[in-house]
């Protein structure tokens, strides 16, 4: 008769149950799986028709990108809500709404201004999210690159979406736009060769410039924008509790981020019909990017404020 194993005893040769996976371990892991993923999906965008390919991109930006702007909400919480009660959302909102409508409404009458505007407030945002405060120069050759290398490197294919995205003849990049990025340029080797900056630095601007090169024009900034500025943005909230408390992990923003992401979805979708003029794939692009320069506008002007309101978390490097 077989006898039943004995019980082992606790000690060194009692067997060790692992503990569990952390939740923001596995989230973390996943995350670290999605974005090679979008950066394979989105260089294999240019490998489709060109309008098929602004389609594949812009699913991709909606779908992974803007999510990070419906954090803002959570940013500007703990500002106004000890201030203004239960109210604190619509305080919020209502500004943040009015400045959004305004920019849609300036695409209207005055495309190429608001155009300037937007390329100007890109650069300022992206490089003040990517080097930090007090590196004005850095924060230059950073927030500039996705927007410098594109006229540089594929002119024409810049031109031809923001023919679309305007709504106005554009044979050739504004003379204005090509200009400030070969000064760029200039800036940004000036920088390099004075300022030596990390390797981990060195290789970013290297990948980047490389995408620049090799792909299409909106192909190259969804990659940018999906795999490098959105989640540094959300790692960053994450990391700082004292900037976005309710934001204490990757997991948890990404939660928090789907009632005003679905929000800024039902918005996108009462504005479609008022995109006639721009046909097919030209008309998603053209309400896009538009729509995000709408949102960079406050977006920026609260980190601002956030900014002048506590510290700021120094950027990843």
């Amino acid at each position: 008769m077989r006898r039943p194993s004995p019980i082992p005893a606790a000690g060194a040769d009692a067997p060790r149950i692992p503990p569990p996976v952390p939740r923001r371990v596995t989230l973390r892991g996943a995350a670290s799986c999605l974005l090679p993923a979008a950066a394979l999906l989105l260089a294999a965008t240019s490998l489709l028709p060109r309008e098929t390919g602004w389609l594949a991109v812009l699913i991709l930006v909606i779908g992974l990108g803007v999510p990070h702007g419906a954090l803002d909400g959570e940013v500007a919480k703990p500002l106004l809500r000890p201030r203004f009660g239960r109210a604190w959302f619509p305080v919020f909102a209502a500004p943040y709404l009015a400045l959004t409508a305004a920019v849609l409404a300036a695409w209207r009458l005055a495309p190429g201004a608001t155009l300037a505007g937007f390329l100007a407030l890109s650069v300022l945002h992206f490089g003040r999210e990517d080097a930090g405060p007090g590196r004005p120069v850095e924060a230059l050759v950073r927030g500039g690159l996705p927007i410098a290398l594109p006229a540089l490197l594929r002119p024409d294919a810049t031109a031809r979406i923001f023919a679309v995205v305007t709504g106005t003849a554009m044979p050739v990049l504004p003379a204005w736009w090509v200009l400030l990025a070969q000064a760029w340029l200039g800036v940004a080797l000036v920088w390099l060769l004075a300022a030596r900056p990390a390797p981990r630095l060195l290789a970013e601007l290297a990948a980047l410039a490389l995408a620049f090169l090799v792909l299409p024009p909106l192909s190259a900034f969804g990659l940018y924008f999906v795999c490098l500025h959105a989640p540094r943005h959300m790692r960053a909230l994450a990391d700082d509790p004292a900037r976005a408390p309710s934001v204490d992990g990757m997991g948890r923003a990404v939660v928090l981020a789907l009632p005003v992401f679905a929000l800024t979805l039902l918005i996108g979708l009462l504005l479609w019909p008022t995109y006639p003029q721009a046909p097919g794939a030209g008309r998603l692009l053209a309400l896009t990017l538009q729509l995000l320069a709408a949102l960079t506008l406050p977006h920026l002007l609260l980190d601002a404020w956030v900014e002048r309101s506590g510290a700021r978390p120094e950027p990843d490097r």
